[in-house]
């Protein structure tokens, strides 16, 4: 039985899908405005294992991921940078959708744009004011927080705390300050669509309350996305949501950590970021998925580059396992302990440490003769699972060249030891040492293993 710890029940509990065998996931995708940063693929690759996972398990995974392509943020970039805002939005998704796929990411089963579904999001809006959830001031519309009694409940947050103890968008036509855009009257030279209430735009959070709606129904499985999200994003969705339809929205909600630099979570705004592909071009993706997968997807990372060198060393002794192993059956007992850590909560952090136990085990048996094909089987099943295989390898400059350099060294040391100049062998060996590489000697030749 596989258990989720859900923010909606502060606690783990079952996953109990509204149909059998199946699982319908929505999960908040990018705002659009600027390049992606290491942020953006923690939560990308996060959701994408869980996926992985679920699917590995014999489910049948609907899997949704917005693009919100328009936004005060997206129109103020498109604005600094002298272009339109749509032309912005779109080589940004572009952008957004190449280096997830570097990171191994799957697409999405549905990948909706918010600009594409203006007619679903007047539909919500129009409910919520037939409802008497929501009302029309000077061509906006807001959403009456205090006529939902359940506000509140993802967060915590009691609405009179709110009002004293957190900013809130100051609008005066708005009825009470605690209450939020629907829909946001047009303004000079911003993009605008034409609604009963007249020309404008669609707010933030109703674009993903109509999407995914739209593509999952009105009560659906899973929701996920960033812990940033929760307050008000994903509070304001189930609002909007629940009180359209009077059914849950979702029935677990899953948060992601989120990745920091020197403590403090890494924002666009506040320029504490470090650029998402920078990183893919020095690493590569299997590095950085890898240092994803050892945290687990709840606990916050704190970025930096010993990290990414440490995933790039544990990929090189996994790799140097495939490489001397038979993949055969999975051991039926290893399976077993995978299952078991993943169906916690989808533990890839325990995941990660099985495989490498795997690794080690394989090599003891290995080196000593017998048979490690079972493990390494099921090696072969964690990787698939993981999504290792499907990222991008390092670059030329990175693991691949270290790789070369040192097999040309062992190669030259093979020489001196034939022709009997033991000293520069000696020097190789010591030269590779320092390097961290351990040299094992056997019959069959000369095998290297990183320390």
């Amino acid at each position: 039985m596989i258990r989720v710890q859900s923010t909606l029940h502060r606690s783990a509990v079952p996953l109990e899908t509204r149909a059998e065998g199946k699982v319908a996931m929505y999960v908040c995708g990018p705002t659009v405005q600027s390049e992606p940063h290491v942020g953006h693929g923690r939560y990308a690759v996060a959701f994408d294992v869980i996926r992985r996972y679920l699917v590995w398990r014999g489910f049948e995974v609907t899997y949704v991921s917005n693009v919100t392509d328009i936004e005060d943020k997206i129109i103020a970039a498109a604005a600094e940078a002298g272009e339109p805002t749509e032309t912005l939005a779109n080589r940004m998704a572009e952008r957004f959708d190449r280096l997830f796929r570097r990171l191994g990411v799957l697409r999405p089963d549905h990948e909706p744009k918010a600009t594409e579904h203006i007619a679903d999001i007047i539909s919500l809006i129009s409910k919520l004011i037939e409802r008497g959830l929501a009302y029309e001031r000077e061509g906006s519309v807001y959403f009456s927080v205090r006529g939902l009694e359940s506000y509140g409940k993802l967060s915590g947050r009691d609405p009179d705390e709110l009002r004293s103890g957190y900013r809130i968008e100051v609008d005066e036509a708005k009825e009470d300050p605690l209450d939020f855009a629907l829909w946001k009257a047009m303004k000079p030279g911003e993009p605008f669509w034409d609604s009963p209430w007249g020309a404008g735009r669609p707010g933030w959070h109703i674009e993903c309350s109509a999407m995914a709606s739209r593509f999952l129904g009105d009560d659906f499985d899973i929701h996920g996305g960033g812990t940033d999200l929760i307050f008000p994003h994903h509070e304001n969705e189930i609002a909007q949501s629940e009180g359209a339809s009077g059914k849950t929205f979702a029935r677990y909600w899953l948060h992601n950590g989120m990745v920091n630099l020197s403590g403090e979570k890494m924002a666009k705004s506040e320029g504490r970021i470090v650029d998402l592909a920078t990183v893919l071009d020095a690493h590569g993706g299997r590095a950085l998925r890898m240092l994803y997968v050892r945290a687990h997807y709840r606990s916050p990372i704190e970025y930096g580059e010993e990290l990414l060198e440490s995933a790039v060393e544990a990929l090189d002794r996994l790799d140097r396992f495939r490489e001397r192993s038979e993949a055969g059956e999975p051991d039926p007992e290893a399976i077993e302990q995978f299952i078991e850590v993943m169906d916690d909560d989808f533990g890839t952090p325990q995941a990660v440490s099985l495989l490498f136990d795997l690794v080690r085990e394989g090599n003891r048996r290995l080196d000593e003769g017998e048979d490690a094909s079972g493990l390494a089987g099921t090696v072969e099943e964690i990787v698939v699972v993981l999504g290792l295989d499907d990222a991008e390898p390092a670059p030329q400059s990175s693991l691949e060249m270290q790789v070369e350099e040192i097999e040309r060294l062992v190669a030259l040391r093979d020489a001196a030891r034939e022709e009997g100049r033991f000293d520069e062998a000696d020097r190789i060996r010591d030269e590779l040492s320092s390097a961290g590489v351990v040299l094992e000697d056997g019959p069959d030749g000369t095998r290297w293993l990183r320390a």
